[in-house]
């Protein structure tokens, strides 16, 4: 373990800064491919954005690019996954989600070829761009369709995980990546399994639940809330689909306080899935989702569109303090 991540879960700031988790796919991905031949990736003009450039030029015979034709990604992606490839399919989410969501459910999930679908530039990563490039459906959009495992990592080593995980290419899956470089949330050593939430911090008072980039932003609102005395608990819920609906129902347990935080619309995403488990499992904290507003995005910075929203650490602590200081019953 570093000292850094020493320092870290100790509670001492600041979080160490990694990588953008493209940056970590494309190398985890490098290591993979010299290893087995049949890993390959498919994508839609995104060998750039994507961070595939170099990839492209170590294993050309492992790379398919086939332009601006989302809907041809998936297709390819999924015949070659049926002749025993194992594919990557890489295309910006907010693409790769709307144009392609039909080959999606029939090529690779209803035909069971196990595609990994690669959103990139994820969430509102693209900024100034707007609504038209934000990617704020493809959570809710995913989780309906069978046979989807879906997992938005927080940080570079969730990310690792997750790529070598695809790799096995047992099912079907989406990984949602962003742009910004991450902190890391995780020790070196900290074990991270798909389909279940890592602990990031304990604490006993309220749990932050969230995936992707706005799990450092709970961590920031931990540490905020521990100076005015409060405990809070952090989960990284990577694994979105199939949700670890036992460690929801304990962390409200525990806490009596739940707060979800995503990049997301928060229609259809994590909040309402963790809102779903704990209606079914019977428990009824005080609880709140923090996510985009059901609303075309206001325009920005990935950082100003999400304190816009309230997906910042100082927005999401005095969300936890608002929660807790309210009457329940």
């Amino acid at each position: 373990m570093t000292d850094a991540a020493r320092d870290f879960l100790k509670g001492n700031t600041p979080l160490p800064l990694g990588r953008a988790n493209l940056d970590e796919f494309a190398l985890t991905l490098e290591a993979l491919a010299a290893a087995d031949r049949d890993v390959m990736v498919v994508c839609s003009d995104s060998r750039g954005s994507g961070r595939l450039t170099r990839f492209g030029e170590r294993f050309p015979r492992q790379m398919v690019e086939v332009g601006i034709a989302e809907q041809t990604l998936v297709g390819v992606a999924a015949g070659l996954a049926s002749c025993g490839k194992k594919v990557f399919a890489v295309s910006p989410a907010s693409f790769l989600t709307a144009r392609a969501l039909e080959q999606i459910k029939n090529d690779v999930c209803y035909s069971n070829n196990p595609v990994a679908l690669v959103g990139i530039s994820a969430g509102v990563s693209y900024g100034a761009l707007g609504s038209t490039h934000h990617s704020l459906h493809d959570l809710a959009a995913l989780r309906c369709i069978d046979n989807l495992t879906i997992v938005v990592p927080a940080d570079n080593r969730e990310t690792a995980q997750a790529v070598c995980w695809a790799a096995q290419g047992n099912r079907p899956a989406y990984l949602r990546f962003g742009k910004a470089k991450m902190h890391h949330v995780h020790a070196d050593d900290a074990p991270i399994e798909i389909g279940r939430a890592a602990l990031v911090r304990p604490g006993d008072d309220v749990a932050f639940i969230a995936t992707g980039e706005a799990v450092r932003q709970c961590v920031f609102a931990a540490e905020w809330l521990a100076e005015k005395g409060l405990s809070a608990r952090v989960l990284s819920m990577h694994t979105v689909k199939p949700l670890d609906g036992k460690t929801v129902l304990a962390a409200a347990r525990e806490t009596g306080a739940v707060i979800t935080a995503e990049e997301h619309s928060i229609h259809g995403g994590l909040g309402e899935a963790c809102a779903a488990a704990l209606l079914e499992g019977g428990v009824h904290p005080r609880f709140r989702r923090v996510g985009i507003a059901d609303e075309h995005t206001v325009t920005g910075s990935q950082a100003e569109i999400l304190s816009h929203y309230g997906l910042n650490g100082r927005s999401l602590a005095e969300a936890a303090k608002q929660l807790l200081e309210a009457p329940h019953g």
